[in-house]
């Protein structure tokens, strides 16, 4: 098998061995504390953002695109910019019930968006093959949200210290910061076409 990979499956993978380590430095905090352990995480998201953005172009540099390729890259997408963001926002300090319900949406708003994009992909291309537009917000887009966690670690709004606090609803507990990963799931999911850049 490894030798159908093509250059660009390696960047593929090099995403999603950093959304695992995400996940692991995660588990980290949760066991000792360390703070550097939350930006650990937060950064090896961000270099899976760009092993992502580099194996794509190194596809179409090369032209050599495969359908394992493109399934390689969804399931790369979901542990690095849906599994690892989630975690980290359960690191940091949304644990409720309702917040697990909710970054548990999260994920599922992602794999759902990306199955479609592979699904959709060849009916949204134009004549050069290419995919004009992505529907709903890309996945990677919860960059974003990761970002905002490891502002909230520097500041040292962990836990009961999460900004805008919590809430105890029916006698389970909602911190109003995860809403931000409801608003993003929805907008992975969303009719919203976004020009492909």
């Amino acid at each position: 098998m490894i030798r159908e990979f093509h250059l660009a499956d390696w960047f593929t993978l090099a995403n999603a061995v950093c959304g695992i380590g995400a996940l692991f430095s995660m588990m980290t905090f949760l066991q000792t504390n360390h703070l550097k352990h939350v930006y650990f995480a937060c950064g090896l998201v961000v270099a899976a953002l760009i092993f992502d953005v580099l194996d794509g172009r190194i596809a179409r540099w090369r032209q050599k695109t495969s359908a394992m390729g493109r399934e390689l890259d969804s399931l790369a997408d979901v542990i690095s910019f849906g599994v690892a963001p989630a975690l980290i926002a359960y690191g940091c300090g949304m644990q409720g019930l309702y917040d697990r319900i909710i970054l548990a949406g999260f994920v599922a708003c992602g794999v759902s968006r990306l199955a479609r994009y592979n699904v959709t992909a060849e009916s949204l291309s134009g004549e050069d093959n290419k995919v004009k537009y992505f529907e709903g917000t890309p996945i990677p887009t919860s960059l974003v949200l990761v970002m905002v966690m490891c502002v909230a670690a520097w500041q040292g709004a962990l836990n009961d210290s999460l900004w805008f606090g919590q809430l105890v609803l029916g006698g389970f507990t909602l911190h109003p910061l995860v809403l931000m990963f409801a608003i993003s799931g929805s907008l992975m999911v969303s009719r919203i076409r976004i020009p492909k850049l």
